[in-house]
């Protein structure tokens, strides 16, 4: 029997899907690396870092962090140095050294609370007789700039105390429970307390202005009178506080209102600061112009009984009042414009008419 030939083409073998699913993957990964190696390109990784910064010796991180400061950029300096410290191995001499230049850097930048911390740190990695003075002065001078009195008082007290164990501030003037008040804590209560109340004018005021203004009014709580007086109200206060939140009067519809209505005051109030802070900047030579543009307003009339003739005040007599007036005329200037625009921009109308009783006539 003859036998038929086949000329039919081969099948092709089916795929397994596991074969399938590696080659998308493998596909996948090629895409992924291709772009991470895109990336790298791109984006190539700054120097900064510890390991970067451990390549360089200490000359040439001193080098560095010395032009970043010629520059002014004093926290990418900073920034320099703590990399540095992060990455070597240093003796504590050397380490106190470079903690005290971040120190200085941070105090340049402004970052006053920071450089306080680190001038401590190189105080604590090695107290060398070079730096202690230098120390002093800067800590001296960032809790000054910070407004910080209470703290700047006991910083010194504790600076030259001879009696290392004693800690200024640290005699217990009050106890509520467990808890301690220290004397530090109520000098901390007490400058709170007036920072408060310079709130609503410290937009207005340089920093030199204010911690004047504060020095003054920290001034009044130096006697052991007021001191005590002020510590026995807010003691009260403080209690109360605890007794309601216990009772959860918080939870008081009534409270709530009003809370309500103290946030929306102080908002409100904090957002026209703002405006206010944003808008005016007085300077002495404004003072001094208003003061000679109204010297009308500031002379002391004659008194036939003491037998003083009309007298005009000088400058620095009513310096203050001038100030005062000059702040006022300017705020209100600048309050009615924000209002106006912000009525605007909100679509107010107010319909005073409709306040008006029927049959009386609207003035």
């Amino acid at each position: 029997m003859e036998e038929k030939l086949d000329f039919s083409l081969p099948q092709k073998k089916a795929k397994s899907p596991f074969t399938g699913k590696i080659t998308i993957f493998l596909l996948l990964l090629l895409v992924v690396l291709g772009l991470l190696d895109l990336t790298l390109r791109l984006f190539p990784r700054g120097p900064s870092g510890p390991a970067q910064i451990a390549r360089f010796s200490a000359e040439q991180t001193r080098d560095l962090a010395l032009k970043l400061s010629q520059r002014n950029l004093y926290a990418r300096a900073a920034a320099v140095w703590q990399d540095y410290l992060a990455a070597v191995n240093l003796g504590d001499a050397d380490r106190a050294r470079a903690l005290f230049q971040v120190g200085m850097l941070l105090e340049k930048a402004g970052r006053l609370e920071e450089a306080i911390e680190y001038f401590y740190r190189s105080e604590n990695a090695a107290r060398l007789d070079e730096l202690s003075g230098q120390i002093n002065t800067h800590i001296k001078d960032c809790f000054e700039k910070l407004g910080k009195f209470s703290a700047l008082r006991y910083e010194m007290m504790d600076r030259t105390s001879l009696d290392d164990s004693a800690r200024a501030g640290a005699k217990v003037v009050a106890e509520i429970g467990p808890e301690e008040i220290t004397e530090a804590d109520l000098d901390a209560i007490i400058e709170n307390n007036i920072d408060n109340q310079l709130s609503s004018i410290a937009a207005f005021m340089t920093s030199e202005q204010l911690n004047e203004q504060k020095a003054k009014m920290l001034e009044q709580f130096t006697a052991s009178q007021a001191r005590s007086q002020f510590l026995q109200t807010w003691v009260m206060q403080e209690i109360l506080y605890r007794q309601a939140l216990k009772e959860n009067l918080s939870d008081d519809t009534q409270i709530k209102k009003l809370l309500d209505d103290l946030a929306r005051g102080v908002l409100s109030r904090e957002m026209m600061n703002r405006q206010l802070a944003a808008k005016i900047n007085i300077t002495e030579s404004d003072v001094r112009t208003y003061y000679d543009a109204n010297k009308d307003k500031y002379i002391e009339p004659a008194n036939e009984e003491e037998g003083t003739e009309e007298r005009q005040k000088t400058f620095d007599e009513v310096r203050q009042q001038v100030l005062s007036e000059l702040l006022s005329r300017k705020r209100q200037d600048v309050q009615d414009e924000y209002i106006k625009r912000m009525m605007d921009e909100y679509n107010v109308i107010i319909h005073t008419s409709a306040l008006v009783p029927t049959g009386e006539i609207e003035e």
